[in-house]
């Protein structure tokens, strides 16, 4: 398959200076580097290790592949009194679509995790990597995964047996929700759920040519099902994108205004409720619901600007457990 994304080529190259940062200040970090068996290594940014916001911010770039910036924003007292997470790019497809969405489901024996970062771009095999004719010819595999336990070399190597590179070339960066940094690397995914959400209505991303997102950092949670619903209440009734595009008008029109969450079935209750509602089966939950609150369309091509959704500050203060003193 021939890449018509150059971009897209070198992800895992592009993002292993992360990793090499990563290490170095490991200490700083509060994050750990554990070899594993047979080659490779696991990055641990949160589930034995502390971690914290600054290795939260770095494993949120990592995932997006050092293609995006993100940071920590000032709250917006309207809809949260938490600081929020703040993402900007101008390489939305190689940063969200290519890399960070949490695409590859990984099962191996008793262990599961949502796997996203450059690695899916490696391996490729996913409808909406060749929908965009995505691929990465890197001599190495970068990942993330979002789970509560550290892989074992079995995982790792099933890993990179799907990405066609040795097992010492790959590294899987590890943080579950109930951890700080694991918090943070999915509250940054608010560019990304509004893209992908234009991709499912049919919109093409080519025309998407950059994007800006903040959603509110909640609690941390004590268990997976509330970690799972505080991250993605964050930015289903907090979360706000803005995409410049030059499109068509009249087909932004028609498209936009399904984006937003609260065009979903299942919008209007915290989603630890829809979750449990559905029997913990993410693949039961109307897929409309995963996008942000709020969407801006700014069209470079026509010069305006359109806003739709809304927030819901009353379902975010339930999902966070937020009392006043």
């Amino acid at each position: 398959m021939a890449s018509m994304n150059p971009n897209t080529r070198h992800l895992n190259q592009h993002t292993a200076s992360l990793i090499d940062g990563a290490q170095n200040r490991s200490n700083a970090l509060r994050i750990s580097t554990l070899p594993v068996e047979g080659g490779g290594q696991v990055l641990d940014f949160g589930c034995k290790a502390r971690g914290g916001l600054e290795a939260g911010l770095l494993l949120a770039r990592i995932c997006l592949a050092d293609h995006a910036t993100v940071s920590i924003a000032p709250a917006d007292h309207s809809i949260s009194p938490q600081p929020q997470i703040q993402v900007t790019t101008d390489a939305p497809i190689e940063a969200c679509m290519a890399s960070q969405y949490a695409g590859w489901k990984i099962s191996h024996g008793d262990f599961f995790a949502m796997g996203s970062g450059p690695m899916r771009a490696k391996r490729g095999r996913e409808p909406i990597l060749e929908a965009l004719e995505i691929e990465d010819g890197s001599h190495c595999a970068i990942g993330v995964l979002e789970c509560d336990a550290l892989p074992s070399a079995e995982v790792l190597q099933s890993i990179a047996d799907a990405c066609g590179v040795p097992p010492e070339s790959v590294t899987l960066c590890v943080a579950p929700t109930t951890s700080l940094a694991g918090v943070i690397q999915v509250v940054a995914r608010s560019i990304e759920t509004s893209l992908h959400k234009l991709h499912e209505l049919g919109f093409d991303l080519r025309l998407v040519v950059s994007g800006y997102g903040t959603a509110p950092l909640p609690p941390v949670a004590k268990d997976f099902v509330s970690g799972i619903g505080r991250t993605n209440d964050a930015i289903l009734y907090g979360g706000h994108v803005t995409l410049w595009v030059d499109a068509d008008e009249d087909r932004l029109n028609e498209i936009a205004p399904l984006v937003p969450s609260s065009a979903s079935s299942d919008y209007g209750k915290p989603f630890a409720e829809t979750f449990k509602y559905y029997g913990y089966d993410f693949y039961k939950v109307d897929p409309g619901l995963f996008a942000p609150a709020m969407l801006t369309i700014v069209n470079l091509r026509s010069g305006r600007s359109v806003r739709y959704g809304k927030f819901n500050p009353e379902v975010l203060c339930a999902s966070f457990g937020e009392k006043t003193a």
